[in-house]
């Protein structure tokens, strides 16, 4: 499986929980998991469309956090290759195309309040 993580948020949840913006961090990482689950879609070789179909979304942490997860056996190989053959990856690329946008977003909920 191939999945992206980001950690070291707990500082930011308890400073967006005192500032009472969490509604709105809520929609930004919902609003940009999909997007990324989209876009990895778009990104993944299609054979026989199984990988396609288990590239799947899971919002978790009360809202505050998206996991784009590509739930076939095969993704990791996919993703980064074997020995035998190179990778065609479809998260990273997914991840790198959102990062700035989501970071934009996230800086307009901390100044909109």
């Amino acid at each position: 499986m191939s999945h992206f993580e980001i950690r070291g948020t707990d500082e930011l949840s308890k400073a967006l929980k005192k500032l009472g913006k969490l509604d709105g961090v809520r929609n930004v990482v919902k609003k940009h998991g999909a997007q990324m689950q989209s876009s990895s879609q778009r990104f993944a070789p299609v054979d026989t469309g199984f990988l396609k179909q288990n590239i799947k979304l899971y919002i978790e942490d009360g809202g505050l956090t998206a996991r784009v997860k590509s739930e076939a056996d095969y993704a990791v190989y996919q993703e980064y290759g074997t020995r035998y053959q190179s990778g065609t990856p479809h998260i990273r690329p997914a991840f790198n195309k959102q990062r700035s946008p989501f970071i934009s977003d996230m800086q307009k909920q901390l100044k909109s309040r």
